[in-house]
Parts: C-alpha cells; structure tokens; sequence
C-alpha cells in the first residue's frame, strides 16, 4: 500500500543518520489509517532531534504536526506562522484555505 511504501522510504532516509528529511507529499494516495502512522513517525523524529521538512497539499494532517509553517501562493511564501496563526490569518484563508477550513 501507499502508507507502506512510505514508511519504507522513510525508514530507508534513517539509515544514514541524518540530521533532516524531507518528505513530498507523504500523505497523498494513502489511507487515514497510515496518515495517522506517518504523523506518529514525523513525531518521533522530532523527538529524536531530527528536523523534518514536508511539502504537501494535505494542509490539514501537515499543519497538526508542524511547529512551523509556510504557505506558498504562486511561486512565493504568503504567509508563515504556527497552524494556528495560519489557520486564522485572513489573508491565508482567502487565498489558499478557504473559508471553511478547520484544523479540528
């Protein structure tokens, strides 16, 4: 599956010790289920002093376990700031998230 395949990546990234992941797009074309692995597994890398850097569409499961956040609208940073600051800024809202968008 999709989620498998992506702790095996990421497993593979850890071999060489490394001090930074970036992962893309970890959490497209996989089940909730394994959303919630890969999100337990950034969060021990975060324990472990290991920086992670995630590009993804999936706002919502990418904001709930960032410290921080940048948004990218046509090729610049709109906005950064916490997932909540984010989440609240009108601006943000207007051009990327949408009015309805929630991080609960």
């Amino acid at each position: 599956s999709g989620g498998e395949r992506r702790r095996v990546e990421i497993s593979r990234a850890l071999v060489t010790s490394p001090k930074f992941l970036l992962l893309d797009e970890p959490f497209a074309g996989v089940d909730p289920i394994a959303v919630e692995d890969i999100q337990t597994i950034v969060r021990k890398l975060k324990q472990r002093g290991i920086g992670v850097l995630i590009t993804d569409h999936n706002v919502r499961e990418t904001l709930s376990i960032t410290d921080r956040a940048y948004l990218m609208y046509e090729g610049a940073v709109l906005k950064q700031g916490t997932a909540d600051e984010l989440a609240s800024d009108p601006e943000a809202r207007r051009l990327y998230l949408g009015d309805r968008f929630r991080l609960d």
